[in-house]
């Protein structure tokens, strides 16, 4: 049996998600969280084999839950499954060593295949976002100018940013008027919604 963790916020998604992956015989869902601060601790307890992580999450999102999980237990092999099929996801998803990254309007049968191929130590990649990250290629942004536009996203001031991550404002400036240059955009609110369109934050 390959043994399965969902972590998914949408109770009406992972009850779907856990019905789907039900129905094969070779395949047990053993835990199901609606947050990724739950990932580890509930896979420390069901032992998955494979753990299926949204993306957006209260809490940690599924790109740092995968990180932390891969960390706590290697032998659990990652997909991350979301809605938001975008090529900054992807790029962030391999690097916190996923193993897969499908969307959720795939249909179900490929969701199931995609198990199956991870717990049997292969990679799998929707192939139109794959082509799409190709395309548009990495982030250009820095740890610390995405850290700026994620507190920029409530419309913050360069004060508030600068408090909440205890830099200076002059600092805060800078990081600001370097991610507006880098996404194109002319306000740092447009700056915000560019870099979130394509998954950088």
């Amino acid at each position: 049996m390959i043994r399965v963790l969902l972590a998914d916020d949408q109770a009406m998604v992972r009850g779907a998600l856990a019905t789907v992956l039900g129905l094969e015989s070779d395949i047990e869902v053993v835990g199901q969280v609606g947050s990724g601060d739950e990932v580890v601790a509930a896979a420390r307890e069901a032992k998955p084999d494979v753990a299926l992580l949204d993306v957006q999450m209260p809490g940690k999102d599924g790109l740092e839950a995968a990180a932390e999980l891969r960390a706590a237990l290697p032998s659990c092999r990652v997909i991350i499954c979301t809605t938001f099929g975008r090529p900054g996801y992807l790029a962030r998803a391999m690097a916190a060593g996923a193993a897969g990254f499908v969307v959720k309007d795939a249909p179900p049968e490929q969701l199931v295949e995609a198990v199956r191929r991870v717990h049997s130590g292969l990679r799998v990649v929707d192939p139109a976002l794959a082509a799409e990250s190709l395309a548009t290629g990495a982030s250009p942004l820095t740890a610390r100018e995405r850290d700026v536009l994620r507190e920029a996203k409530d419309g913050s001031t360069v004060a508030d940013i600068a408090r909440a991550l205890h830099l200076s404002e002059g600092t805060v400036r800078n990081h600001l008027s370097a991610a507006i240059g880098k996404t194109g955009a002319r306000t740092r609110a447009e700056a915000v919604r560019v870099a979130e369109e394509r998954g950088w934050l």
